[in-house]
């Protein structure tokens, strides 16, 4: 697939964009960490009346803490599983869990189940602080094994995605575009979706590129790792990779505004 220059996103929509929705891990992050480019970036934004929204598959944990440290509107938790408004403590859930408890024990029994076939995956220590998803390292796995993952997790009724991170056990129809799309439609009912960008780099971000739902979605240039695995796939990508490509689409947007 080809795919359209930054440079000429820029020169027909960027003056247009109101909202970017981003993944965080290898998009925003540059060898795993914010920079102070990016953290530059991202209030330069704010400043130019550009709201972002952090799309990712991290804990519910993780994201009411940045909601509360980064200059960013809000971020969405767990692959489409919660919405962490900024200045609000209290999630919206995206996706309905009755029981909360007994929720978390299926997941766990499932886990234990891939373990049966996979002994060496490794639950992430990051799931005391999940609420919908559980998770578990992605290294070492490769894409024949990923693949079997994800097809006995449909058996079991579970969904199933990945990142360059962790491997992703979730509800079923839980993603980014569900929940991002629930988001746009409660907290963003004036935008339209020529006014909204996507961003991301990974194959839990495919939804996001997804032009029948946002026909405007950038892939930072690490997403070429993984393009041959997607089905939806970004329809612009930018030149530099991770933090440094997230950097490079928000310049001209702050640019375009006029206010800084």
């Amino acid at each position: 697939m080809t795919f359209a220059p930054l440079s000429q996103f820029v020169a027909t929509h960027a003056r247009n964009i109101r909202l970017v929705a981003t993944d965080m891990d290898g998009t925003l992050t540059q060898n795993g960490k914010f920079t102070t480019e990016l953290l530059q970036a991202l209030a330069d934004l704010a400043s130019a009346g550009i709201d972002v929204l952090i799309v990712t598959g991290r804990s519910a944990g993780w994201v009411s803490g940045l909601t509360n440290y980064l200059p960013i509107a809000g971020a969405i938790a767990e692959n489409g599983g919660l919405f962490y408004q900024s200045g609000n403590e209290n999630p919206l859930f995206l996706k309905a869990i009755p029981n909360l408890t007994q929720h978390r024990t299926k997941l766990a029994q499932c886990f234990q189940q891939l373990q049966t076939e996979f002994p060496q995956i490794r639950e992430s220590n990051d799931n005391c602080f999940r609420i919908t998803d559980w998770t578990f390292d992605v290294f070492g796995l490769n894409p024949t094994q990923l693949q079997k993952l994800g097809e006995l997790c449909q058996v079991q009724g579970w969904g199933f995605t990945y990142s360059n991170v962790q491997c992703h056990i979730k509800p079923l129809g839980q993603d980014k575009a569900v929940g991002l799309l629930q988001v746009l439609h409660q907290y963003y009912p004036q935008l339209t979706l020529e006014q909204v960008i996507t961003v991301g780099d990974s194959p839990n971000d495919e939804s996001l590129f997804d032009a029948s739902k946002f026909p405007l979605s950038v892939g930072v240039s690490n997403v070429l790792h993984y393009i041959e695995k997607l089905a939806y796939q970004p329809r612009y990508i930018t030149d530099a990779a991770e933090g440094k490509g997230f950097c490079e689409l928000a310049q001209p947007l702050i640019l375009a505004s006029g206010k800084i």
